[in-house]
């Protein structure tokens, strides 16, 4: 087999990386706006939809991504790739795509806002718990010597310092964070969906050179996940309303944070950015595809416990 894509490496200058780095700050700053404090005492009133939801995502979705793996056996990068995006937290843009498919919306916010705090701890710790269980990997992690405290690092100051301010802002100056909530996030959306399609262009002959090792991958990886969020909540018997949540919440990744972290600190190794930058593209096109068909079968049959 060929393995060269585990030494090709993406091109993506450092005036794009900090433009993401800035993207990803301002998305999370624009979630933070519509947060309160009390949003966060909420999971106490009724916690068992968030903690199932929360596992889901951490601790279900790693352990398939990593049997899907050992079965699958793929190329190192695109394996770590697979085990990076299954350590992102959930995806900002699956708010609105709950909301169509007849989802949970308040459970949304608060499962992509509870998600985001603890993957300043989770993502570091999934990455490098998974990774050095699979051999392949397992050395790339040891040639790169990545710090999991270094991400650590990178992730707070992304996701973690905009919270933060944003959550101050909506506390202090409610009336403009409104107004900057409504225009800050469609806005960033959008630009990262520009940065991830130049990065498309620019190395568009690596892209059509490996593309081919990753599309069933992922359509597979992203299917199990999607499964899997929707049939734990039904195992432990949430509602079809919060199932479908759990289900778009555990498909809907931050492939834009596993971006950032791969040409932070893989150098935009070939197997991942390729594994990640498809995800983007396709978790859209699923997300908004199994949205509408539920978005359809709620017109015709209300939605019931």
């Amino acid at each position: 087999m060929d393995n060269s894509i585990d030494n090709a490496q993406l091109n993506f200058n450092n005036d794009n990386l900090w433009v993401l780095n800035i993207i990803l700050a301002v998305v999370m700053f624009g979630v933070a706006l519509g947060l309160k404090v009390s949003d966060f005492q909420n999971i106490l009133k009724e916690p068992k939809p968030v903690i199932m939801g929360l596992l889901s995502q951490f601790v279900l979705l790693p352990v398939l991504t990593f049997v899907l793996i050992y079965v699958m056996k793929p190329q190192a990068s695109i394996a770590l790739g697979m085990i990076m995006i299954a350590a992102c937290p959930g995806g900002n843009i699956s708010n609105f795509m709950t909301q169509i498919a007849g989802g949970n919306s308040a459970l949304s916010v608060t499962l992509t806002s509870f998600a985001t705090v603890l993957s300043i701890f989770f993502t570091p710790f999934n990455l490098q718990f998974w990774g050095s269980m699979y051999g392949p990997t397992r050395e790339i992690l040891q040639e790169v010597s990545i710090s999991p405290f270094d991400v650590l690092q990178t992730i707070i100051l992304i996701l973690g310092f905009p919270l933060i301010v944003g959550m101050l802002v909506r506390a202090w100056i409610p009336n403009i964070s409104k107004v900057l909530s409504k225009i800050l996030k469609p806005l960033s959306i959008a630009i990262f969906i520009g940065l991830v399609a130049v990065a498309f262009l620019n190395n568009m002959d690596l892209f059509n050179k490996y593309i081919d090792q990753v599309i069933f991958l992922v359509f597979l990886h992203n299917a199990i996940a999607i499964l899997s969020g929707y049939h734990l909540g039904k195992l432990t018997g949430l509602s079809r309303e919060n199932r479908r949540t759990l289900a778009v919440e555990t498909g809907i990744q931050n492939s834009g944070l596993g971006l950032l972290l791969i040409f932070s600190f893989f150098n935009g190794l070939g197997g991942m950015a390729i594994v990640a930058g498809w995800w983007g593209i396709w978790h859209i096109v699923s997300g908004l595809s199994l949205a509408y068909i539920w978005n359809r079968k709620k017109a015709k049959v209300p939605i019931k416990a």
